[in-house]
């Protein structure tokens, strides 16, 4: 690939892959990369600039992920982030320990505007803070560069070396300005011109399935939401009529969702196959209420099902999957740690009768993954869908699931979104959807007394979904969703609003 290069060595923090996300967002290709990756690797991909991610470790324990001090040596700029600033600090002789106060979340920070890295920013901003530990002792020839009230080392830069640290997180939204102070890094340090494009991935993806498929057979597990539709197009521009693209309704589908999934379809000339699971699935959860072993179980039954269908359609080589890298970095991957399986990914089983699985969207991001879909052509309609889990409601459903609960969250799932639809704020929110709890509470219907479900409603507002906001939904708004709810719904009495961001939280309650 002719494209300036851009490596983020990872050491297992859970914002690292949207690191990567960010570069890219900047005209710039990048390649996340383990800290076990060898010296002599590093310096035979030549690359314009280094970073070195977080992580959940304390670099001076001898049991923490750690590099080759040479990475600092070898004349390429070096980012260093939260752990990757810290491990900096550390491996150039300066000192870390655990600070007296730690920090947590948005942080006013003073900024040394003098410094490239910050140079036409406000001296004073907010940044996010995620650390136990800080620099208590800087290496020769560094210099602070910016300082919150209970740490003094939040940045620190070796300008001459073309060494910088920051101990906040600039990838997230959080940090105001982070993207213009990575861009500065990127463009003012590393010296990169922004070579890289959507189309240019696009282009390189579908080059890449060619050459691994070959004259095989693809079988792709359709569900109609943004991801596997983005990844039908994908398949379709790359193989053609090798591709067979199968829809399991599983059951657990939003309101009237099946038969909206087949028409969008309908017209692609695609060799489309539908398959109603719904009796298999909620057989494999009768009494199942863990929501992990939901997910694990949905995920199994899925490449079962593929599996039986492949047989019917003669032999297959490969199963595609619309897996992006928010799913891979909850359900764990390398030294993150395990947040939720999704069913795609965490939730496969051991063995798998498939030649390969395929999953050429695993490293962008949902924006990232729409960008990609307005490249291959895709309408607005199925590019802009709202995302849907594939286990669907069955983890909207707290604890075990049942036709009766399913009936009820689909009529108040659809009432909710038909709201927000009808006051303009589908443009604007992200994700909105409705979640069935399993608690029950009193309440007064027809001077009667009730004994019913208590619903609550999500909605979030992101760019990435590494991250999120809860949206700030009219009162009238949430008003006429939860006083439709509890007239047209039965077994509903309470509805409460959900106003968690992610993190602490996750978007999805399961």
């Amino acid at each position: 690939m002719a494209h300036q290069l851009v490596l983020v060595i990872d050491f297992g923090g859970q914002y690292n892959q949207l690191i990567a996300r960010r570069i890219r967002e900047c005209g710039v290709y990048c390649e996340v990369k383990s800290y076990k990756m060898p010296i002599e690797e590093i310096k035979e991909l030549a690359p314009a600039g280094i970073i070195l991610t977080g992580g959940p470790n304390s670099v001076y324990l001898e049991s923490s992920p750690t590099i080759s001090p040479e990475i600092f040596s070898l004349g390429i700029p070096v980012l260093g982030i939260c752990y990757g600033c810290q491990l900096m600090a550390h491996l150039l002789g300066g000192k870390v320990a655990t600070t007296v106060t730690s920090e947590y979340g948005k942080t006013e920070t003073i900024y040394d505007t003098a410094s490239l890295l910050f140079d036409g920013l406000p001296e004073k901003a907010i940044s996010w803070m995620s650390h136990t530990d800080y620099i208590e002792r800087l290496p020769a020839g560094f210099a602070f560069s910016a300082r919150t009230a209970h740490c003094p080392a939040a940045a620190i830069e070796c300008p001459e070396r073309k060494l910088y640290g920051m101990q906040f997180h600039p990838e997230v939204n959080h940090t105001e300005n982070g993207t213009k102070m990575l861009k500065s890094f990127l463009y003012r340090v590393c010296g990169c011109v922004g070579d890289w494009t959507m189309e240019d991935y696009a282009q390189t993806a579908i080059a890449d399935i060619r050459e691994k498929v070959g004259d095989g057979k693809v079988l792709l597990a359709l569900s109609g939401g943004v991801d596997s539709s983005v990844a039908a197009a994908l398949l379709a521009r790359a193989v053609g009529d090798q591709l067979t693209c199968i829809f399991v309704d599983h059951g657990f589908m939003r309101k009237n969702e099946g038969d909206e999934v087949e028409a969008a379809f309908s017209g692609w000339g695609l060799n489309f196959i539908r398959v109603d699971a719904k009796d298999r699935f909620m057989g494999r959860l009768n009494g199942v209420s863990g929501p992990e072993t939901k997910r694990k179980i949905i995920g199994e039954e899925f490449i079962r099902v593929f599996e039986a269908e492949a047989k019917k359609i003669g032999a297959v080589d490969f199963l595609v999957q619309g897996t992006i890298y928010p799913d891979i970095i909850e359900s764990g991957t390398g030294d993150a740690a395990v947040i939720k399986s999704h069913h795609n990914v965490g939730g496969l089983p051991d063995y798998v009768d498939f030649k390969e699985i395929i999953e050429p969207l695993r490293m962008l991001f949902k924006d990232e993954v729409r960008a990609l879909g307005r490249e291959l052509g895709l309408s607005n309609v199925l590019v802009d869908r709202q995302p849907f889990p594939g286990p669907g409601l069955a983890i909207r459903i707290i604890g075990e699931i049942t036709e009766e609960k399913l009936e009820i969250l689909r009529d108040a799932d659809y009432i909710f979104r038909d709201e927000i639809s009808k006051a303009g704020l589908d443009k604007t929110i992200n994700q909105y959807f409705a979640v069935l709890t399993n608690n029950r509470s009193v309440g007064v219907m027809g001077d009667g007394r009730t004994y019913d479900y208590t619903l609550a409603l999500r909605a979030v507002e992101t760019t990435d979904f590494m991250t999120a906001e809860f949206s700030r939904i009219p009162y009238d708004v949430l008003a006429a969703a939860s006083n439709r709810i509890v007239n047209e719904v039965k077994s509903v009495n309470r509805v409460v609003y959900d106003i968690t961001t992610k993190p602490p939280a996750t978007i999805e309650w399961e």
